[in-house]
């Protein structure tokens, strides 16, 4: 019989995932990971994330349904893997201004990589890793790959999360909620008397705490116009990303946002509205999923967040690991750190991390003053 392991986070989707494997006649055996090593991080207040106080519910969770489905459950530590692949990463990128997005980092390094060498390690064999994710994959004989694909429900697609995943992992791995839209989840974990079925759903990564847990040391400096004419002092580099307006501590005329980062020099460039647009960037990295990697430029749609909207682009290879990416139409905030990820129609072609990008005011250091206004 087929064996398939699924990571159980406790939460609705996982555990439909869980129950759908099992009904379709499979061995299902549940694993989850514990990551939290007990540093208080975030504010009062703010809805738990993967990472947290709340980590023993979601544990606790995860078992009861396991219970109820008949299924193994396995508790694995990786707070060790979780803290230097994620957190660690994390902090060293907010210091040096950039923005990274952890997410893409765990699922690359932690959920699909080291939980499942955990598992192969602890004795449980199996033929197929499962989660919860909401995306597809199939094989495509005339490419001789695996694809990755965007959900049925284009509300929940988490395909921009998994870009990073090799055609190993891709061959091995199996989401069956991707056909379904997230009603349809929650309905089928009533229907199956689920504990989890009114369970509210967490916020990403550490739910709105951040900052809390980046560290280092917040050296003050500059806050300049695209002139270089300082406006007032930021509190520390780590604390502000591309395109943010809120908190910035200064007083202007029309509402100002973020358009560059300049960490050798701790200063943080401001502009208008349209000067945090660019058409241009730089990604390294580069994980190609549909394809080789390409020698000629490709035509191809391309995102820079994940709630950004595809926007059609040139992407012309530099070498094998990395691409310049061209718009057609200028794109807001485009952040050093995040991932840009290459889709057409609904596969996922490849993507990567961005190294740099052309916001208008991204050169405005140059020419510093220290003229107030």
């Amino acid at each position: 019989m087929t064996t398939i392991v699924i990571a159980m986070s406790g939460g609705v989707d996982s555990s439909v995932a869980a129950a759908l494997l099992k009904e379709m006649g499979y061995e299902v055996v549940g694993v989850t990971m514990r990551i939290w090593d007990g540093e208080i991080i975030g504010e009062s207040g703010v809805r738990h994330g993967c990472y947290g106080p709340s980590e023993e519910e979601d544990v606790e969770d995860a078992r009861k349904v396991a219970r109820v489905l008949g299924i193994p459950f396995h508790v694995f530590d990786l707070q060790q893997e979780y803290r230097t692949e994620v957190l660690d990463y994390f902090c060293r990128e907010y210091l040096v201004g950039r923005t990274p997005n952890p997410c893409v980092r765990c699922n690359r390094t932690v959920k699909f990589d080291a939980l499942v060498r955990r598992v192969v390690d602890s004795g449980i064999t199996f033929d197929y890793f499962a989660t919860g994710h909401y995306v597809r994959t199939v094989y495509d004989g005339l490419r001789n790959r695996y694809l990755l694909k965007r959900a049925i429900d284009i509300n929940k697609d988490q395909s921009y999360f998994l870009y990073s995943l090799s055609q190993e992992q891709l061959g091995r791995c199996l989401f069956p909620l991707g056909d379904y839209i997230k009603e349809e989840v929650k309905a089928m974990a009533m229907a199956r008397g689920l504990c989890v079925s009114h369970k509210a759903e967490s916020q990403d990564f550490i739910g709105g705490g951040y900052y809390s847990i980046v560290g280092g040391v917040a050296r003050p400096g500059l806050i300049v116009d695209g002139e270089g004419r300082c406006l007032g002092e930021h509190r520390g580099i780590q604390f502000y990303t591309i395109g943010q307006r809120k908190g910035l501590g200064i007083a202007a005329r029309e509402p100002l946002y973020v358009t560059a980062i300049d960490q050798a020099r701790n200063v943080i460039v401001v502009g208008t509205r349209e000067e945090v647009y660019g058409n241009e960037l730089t990604a390294s990295d580069i994980n190609w999923v549909a394809i080789e990697n390409p020698d000629d430029v490709l035509q191809t749609w391309a995102r820079i967040r994940y709630r950004h909207q595809e926007a059609e682009a040139v992407v012309t290879p530099l070498d094998e690991h990395k691409v310049h990416v061209r718009f057609k139409e200028p794109q807001m905030a485009i952040t050093p750190g995040q991932a840009v990820v290459f889709y057409e129609g609904d596969i996922v072609v490849g993507g990567g991390t961005i190294e740099m990008a052309n916001n208008v005011s991204g050169n405005a250091m140059d020419g510093i003053t220290t003229m107030r206004h």
